[in-house]
């Protein structure tokens, strides 16, 4: 049984749960999200926690495996319409930049032409004046870590010099060079 599944999911004030049936919906003051629960679990409101549950003891072996993953998915909801979730990344590079137009994201990486790319609904784009962060911000977790991922994926960072987009704090592993070759050798 799932450690995670049993804890109970404490709501803030500003925050309404909706529940029918399968399908739950979270309204908060940055926006509303839904998501539908796997068969065989339920999700009840106790005053201002959420506590989830297997209904089907006999297969709670096999629904044991999802119950932190349900759970999880939930409280992410709550969190992300009250507070939401950001991901900033790091551009690195002579001649790397990131230009905003609206939600069109511009980007100088190196390349012949610059690559443009327009945010889903729901995602906030933000680029710093140095034009070398990029701050990726929104109520939904997954979508948030995907279009991260997506800027991320147009020049990941190469582990000689560290050039490239990374997500703030990652740590690149760095390789050395060639070595020089001694003066007369191989003469």
């Amino acid at each position: 049984m799932s450690r995670i599944g049993k804890q109970p999911i404490e709501l803030p004030e500003n925050v309404t749960v909706t529940i029918d049936g399968l399908s739950v919906s979270v309204a908060g003051p940055k926006g509303e999200l839904k998501q539908k629960l796997m068969n065989g679990f339920v999700i009840e409101q106790k005053e201002t926690r959420l506590e989830l549950t297997i209904a089907d003891k006999e297969k709670e072996a096999e629904l044991g495996q999802y119950y932190g993953l349900m759970r999880t998915l939930v409280a992410n909801m709550v969190a992300g319409v009250s507070e939401g979730f950001t991901k900033v990344l790091e551009v690195n590079g002579v001649g790397f930049r990131v230009n905003l137009q609206g939600q069109k994201l511009e980007l100088n990486l190196g390349f012949s032409h610059p690559i443009v790319y327009t945010a889903p609904e729901g995602i906030e784009l933000a680029v710093d004046q140095n034009q070398n962060t990029i701050t990726v911000s929104g109520i939904d977790k997954q979508l948030v870590g995907e279009v991260a991922a997506q800027i991320r994926s147009f020049k990941k960072p190469e582990p000689y010099k560290g050039k490239g987009i990374k997500y703030q704090g990652e740590h690149i592993r760095r390789k050395a060079g060639k070595a020089a070759a001694k003066a007369g050798a191989g003469a």
